[in-house]
C-alpha cells in the first residue's frame, strides 16, 4: 500500500469515526426528545383523567341532592359553573416540581438516576445550546446505569461514587454556573468562558457516567464471554469430531 492508499485510509477512518459520533448524538437528542414529548403526553393524559374524574364526583353529588332538593335552574347553572371552574382550576395547576438537591443527596440508589434526571431537565432551559445536547445525552447514559444500581448491594465505594457524581457533583456543578450572570456567561476569563467551562464540565461527567457503567457491567461481560467460549468449545468442537 502506498503512502497516498494510506492517507486515503485513514481519512476514511476518520470520517467514519465522526459520523458515528455525530449519529449517537443526533441518536440521543431524538431519544431524549422523544422521553420530553411522552411526559407530556402523560401529564395531559393524567389531568384530563382527573378532570373528568372530578367533574363525575360533582355530577353524581348532584344528582342526589336533586332527589332531595330540587335545584331548579339556578341551582344547574351553579353546577356548571363549579364544574366549570374545577375543570379550569385543574388544567392552569403547576406540573410536578423537579426533585431538589436534597432529594438527590438522600433519594435510594436505585432511583437516584431517574430523580438525577428529572432535576437536570427542569434546569435545561437556562442552559446554553451545546449543553443542552449534552443534557440530552446524559439523560441517556443515566437510563442505561439506572438497572446496573440495583445490584450494587455490597458495594458501598462503588454506591457511594455513583452518589457523588450524579447526585452531587453534577447538580453542583450545574448551580455554580446558574450563579454565574447571565452577561457574564460568554465573557472569556483564564481562556474560556463560563459557557465553554459548562460544556467541558457536562462532557467529561458524561464519559464518567458511560465509563461508571461499562465497570459496573463488568461481571456480566465475563460472564457472556465465558460462556460463550464454553458453548463454542462444547459444541463447535463436538460438531467438528
Amino acid at each position: 500500500m502506498t503512502e497516498v492508499d494510506q492517507q486515503i485510509e485513514r481519512a476514511r477512518a476518520a470520517m467514519a469515526r465522526i459520523s458515528e459520533d455525530y449519529r449517537g448524538q443526533v441518536g440521543a437528542q431524538y431519544r431524549a426528545h422523544g422521553k420530553r414529548l411522552k411526559r407530556k403526553a402523560v401529564g395531559v393524559g393524567t389531568r384530563l383523567a382527573f378532570i373528568c374524574a372530578v367533574n363525575a364526583i360533582i355530577l353524581i353529588a348532584a344528582a342526589v341532592l336533586g332527589m332531595v332538593v330540587p335545584l331548579g335552574l339556578f341551582g344547574g347553572l351553579a353546577v356548571l359553573l363549579l364544574m366549570a371552574a374545577v375543570t379550569i382550576a385543574i388544567a392552569i395547576a403547576p406540573a410536578a416540581r423537579a426533585p431538589s438537591e436534597k432529594v438527590l443527596r438522600e433519594v435510594d440508589i436505585k432511583a437516584l438516576p431517574s430523580k438525577t434526571e428529572r432535576w437536570l431537565e427542569a434546569q435545561r432551559p437556562a442552559l446554553p445550546a451545546p449543553a443542552r445536547g449534552l443534557v440530552d445525552q446524559i439523560g441517556v447514559r443515566l437510563e442505561t446505569l439506572s438497572p446496573q444500581l440495583g445490584r450494587l448491594e455490597g458495594r458501598e465505594e462503588e454506591a457511594y461514587e455513583v452518589r457523588r457524581l450524579i447526585g452531587e457533583q453534577l447538580p453542583a456543578f450545574v448551580n455554580d454556573y446558574a450563579r454565574v450572570p447571565e452577561p457574564l456567561r460568554r465573557v472569556e476569563r483564564n481562556g474560556k468562558t463560563p459557557d465553554a467551562e459548562l460544556v467541558a464540565g457536562l462532557k467529561l461527567i458524561e464519559q464518567e457516567i458511560a465509563d461508571m457503567t461499562a465497570r459496573l457491567a463488568q461481571n456480566d461481560l465475563d460472564n457472556l464471554s465465558t460462556r460463550g467460549r464454553y458453548l463454542e468449545i462444547k459444541y463447535r468442537d463436538e460438531a467438528g469430531q
